[in-house]
């Protein structure tokens, strides 16, 4: 998190049972609300797969506690998608559910389970064909500038008037520092750029950060060309792949036509919850356990 540690007042948390530690929670702090790190996608407590859920229990009351004896007032906290678990771990819905903690806001991700028959649908298979047709040529690279210059920062200055969330220097530093887990895939046609993807890797999912494409991409199918390729291809023994959310106005609304897109390739919705945790109610998981 260090590439934009100026944005945020960090106060990070490290919980420890024995000197050992077995928890992290990466926040921020705005005024007397701590935030569950707002510059990561996702985030939420993360937790040693060894802990049982009576430890989960202490690990999550000694963070509230220690949060209102520190004079916060609520914790905002979003939870890891259920994807992006080594194994199930549902115990921090159900504290929320103790707590009596407010969802305030949930996104939907739409996300394809790889290791199921995937079956596009008949437009996405047209545009694949498309790709076909124009002799487009999908290629891995380094580098990230022909990407954010040439077709990601013209088309969000276009249509939305922003820049990406990672600027180019930022996402250069973050490849330098997992070289394995961010990877750029371009689209060219006749050796010129029309479309790309950036992808996050962990350890199950590929997930699209970045979709992009030039005015052409319609015409010429670059966006479902390259996903096919990916889907089919680069990332098949992956379990899911992550097309990210589709969502705007903090989740109350869904951009139709990109979920249509999406789900063109077999993807699936799963949500990712925010809530607001009241720091004193710390006191209703002293009694748990009977």
């Amino acid at each position: 998190m260090d590439y934009h540690k100026d944005r945020f007042d960090d106060y990070s948390l490290m919980v420890f049972k024995e000197e050992k530690l077995v928890a992290v929670l990466p926040a921020n702090r705005v005024e007397d609300k701590l935030f569950s790190h707002q510059g990561l996608t996702y985030g939420g407590l993360v937790i040693s797969k060894k802990l049982k859920l009576h430890h989960f229990i202490d690990v999550f009351k000694a963070v509230l506690k220690f949060l209102d004896s520190n004079h916060f007032t609520t914790l905002d906290l979003k939870l890891i998608p259920s994807i992006y678990t080594s194994l199930p771990s549902d115990e921090l819905d159900y504290l929320l559910f103790l707590t009596k903690s407010k969802l305030y806001r949930k996104d939907t991700l739409s996300v394809v389970v790889l290791d199921e028959q995937i079956k596009f649908s008949k437009d996405r298979l047209a545009g694949y064909k498309k790709g076909v047709k124009h002799g487009l040529e999908v290629r891995e690279v380094d580098g990230f500038e022909e990407f954010w210059n040439s077709i990601l920062i013209p088309n969000l200055k276009s249509k939305y008037n922003v820049n990406p969330v990672h600027s180019l220097e930022e996402i250069t530093l973050l490849k330098q520092q997992f070289p394995k887990k961010i990877r750029q895939f371009n689209v060219c046609s006749d050796n010129k750029i029309v479309a790309g993807t950036t992808i996050f890797e962990t350890k199950y999912v590929a997930h699209s950060q970045y979709i992009s494409g030039n005015d052409e991409k319609n015409q010429s199918g670059s966006l479902d060309f390259l996903h096919h390729y990916l889907i089919k291809e680069v990332f098949k023994s992956k379990r899911y792949f992550d097309f990210g959310i589709s969502n705007e106005n903090n989740g109350l609304n869904i951009n139709a036509g990109l979920l249509y897109w999406k789900e063109g390739y077999g993807a699936r919705t799963i949500t990712h919850d925010f809530y607001e945790v009241s720091t004193k109610n710390y006191k209703l998981l002293e009694d748990v356990l009977i």
